[in-house]
């Protein structure tokens, strides 16, 4: 198959290879020509498309034509533009989805103390404030040999906050960073602070609620001489504590996971974001929990979502994170529709009605039981939408803080991060799983190739249950292990 119609009501169809000018293509009862080269995933008019009208894929209105476009055409930024803007209205219209028969799964994993599963056993250093970063990174590159047995890596995440912050940014680093220090991945945890910061140790430990003195330490650097040795004291307790964790079975129905892309293309929404849409589906069937992010790329497929949303309260909550993120965007001067990057256009991406359509999909069908705030933890099982930017880093620090054991992440052009949550690579083509055997885990551009959705879902579910029972992902392999906060006001 060279190309697809998505849904029977698209106007456009999208290139699964390239075509030449000339090219014939079957879609349906009928043969159309390519008008000129149409590059893969990029979209190709079904029939006439007058000036002024709209433009659909996914059974979604996700462009206006700026000119006649013929059949056979090219549709892309040069002939068509977005039709978003800051006005936008929403009602409650409920659908249900069945969700699939899945067979009782589960997973080699550890079992905490309070009850909480964990697909990893690891140390973690978090500092307070960026002015101990050096100090952290030094702790965690001379204390390598407590890694062994079953505590499986000792890892610093760095960041630039934790002083000269005010209002919401100082509340959200203080909240972040208390959530990653409950993350159930982290068998042992050294808060690291400087003691003059205004993220003090005190307001940390008030964030962070109660704690079990055996998991987490504390060291505030200025009131120690020698804090590599205070440090490395406290990591040897922490690493003798969390040695005592085996992996034990644990049914699949505990695992919570993440769900995001980045350097999407036009198969992003046709291959990869479907299939992890599925298998979102399959985990909520067996128990499970999904998370997903990234509010501004759900911009102009918000009713998608939002049909779907359990009950009357969900709906507001899920109401009030879209628009409460599109007055972040008009509040500092920016349009809430210029989203997709050159690397999305390169692609085949031309609106961000486009990207948003292919990113919800990997919502699959099932019902949102919640909308969390930005770091806040899940507790509902089922699907939930977190508030968060679109940032890679940003929003895969997000989703590991919401309680993600692990994040699914699709690409159509490949990156190597990793956030503290081990992260799957899911290329949308095969050719980038070839080009990147380095970076990537997973390829669902099978499913350009003919492969069923639903058989791309179970072996993704497969995979993931693989690396919940210790599979170290490329990016875990690499070394790539990073934290990034969100921030919106002044930097005293």
């Amino acid at each position: 198959m060279k190309i697809i119609q998505i849904h029977p009501s698209d106007n456009v169809a999208v290139a699964l290879t390239t075509l030449r000018q000339g090219e014939e293509v079957q879609i349906g009862e009928r043969r159309i020509r390519a008008a000129q080269n149409i590059e893969r995933g990029h979209k190709m008019a079904l029939q006439r498309i007058a000036a002024g009208e709209v433009i659909v894929k996914y059974g979604n209105p996700i462009a206006g034509a700026v000119q006649d476009i013929g059949a056979g055409e090219w549709v892309h930024t040069h002939n068509a533009r977005t039709r978003l803007s800051e006005e936008s209205s929403f009602s409650y219209h409920h659908k249900t989805y069945p969700l699939p028969a899945v067979r009782a799964r589960s997973f080699q994993g550890y079992r905490r103390e309070d009850g909480r599963a964990a697909i990893r056993n690891e140390l973690w250093i978090l500092p307070t404030v960026g002015c101990v970063n050096a100090i952290a990174k030094q702790l965690a590159e001379t204390n390598q040999s407590l890694v062994g047995g079953s505590v499986e890596g000792l890892y610093a995440f760095s960041h630039p906050f934790g002083c000269s912050q005010m209002g919401d940014d100082h509340a959200r680093t203080r909240k972040l960073l208390a959530a990653l220090a409950r993350h159930p991945n982290a068998g042992g945890v050294l808060v690291l602070g400087l003691g003059c910061e205004n993220l003090t140790m005190e307001q940390f430990k008030e964030e962070l609620g109660e704690w079990n003195d055996k998991r987490v330490k504390f060291l505030v650097c200025q009131e120690v001489e020698d804090e590599i040795g205070a440090g490395t004291e406290l990591l040897r307790e922490l690493a003798r504590y969390a040695g005592g964790f085996r992996r034990e079975e644990i049914p699949a129905g505990e695992l919570v996971v993440g769900m995001k892309c980045g350097g999407s293309d036009g198969l992003s929404g046709i291959t990869a974001n479907p299939a992890v849409g599925r298998f979102s589906d399959r985990l909520i069937a067996l128990g499970g929990t999904t998370v997903l992010t990234e509010v501004p790329e759900m911009f102009g497929a918000e009713n998608i979502l939002l049909e779907r949303c359990a009950d009357g309260q969900v709906f507001d909550k899920a109401v009030a994170m879209v628009e409460n993120f599109k007055a972040y965007f008009t509040a500092h001067g920016q349009v809430v529709y210029e989203n997709p990057s050159p690397g999305n256009k390169a692609g085949g991406i031309t609106t961000l009605e486009d990207k948003s359509c292919g990113c919800v999909q990997k919502g699959g069908s099932a019902q949102v039981v919640d909308v969390l705030d930005y770091a806040e933890p899940v507790t509902r099982k089922g699907l939930n939408l977190l508030s968060g930017p679109g940032n890679d880093l940003v929003s895969a620090t997000d989703l590991t803080a919401a309680g993600a054991h692990l994040i699914l992440f699709t690409t159509g052009r490949g990156t190597p991060f990793g956030a503290p949550a081990p992260t799957v690579k899911i290329s949308t083509n095969t050719a980038l799983f070839e080009k990147k055997k380095t970076w990537m885990d997973f390829n669902a551009g099978t499913v350009a190739e003919g492969e069923p959705l639903d058989e791309t879902a179970e072996r993704l579910l497969d995979f993931v249950l693989e690396v919940a029972g210790g599979v170290r992902t490329r990016a875990e392999q690499n070394g790539c292990r990073e934290i990034s906060i969100f921030k919106d006001g002044v930097v005293l």
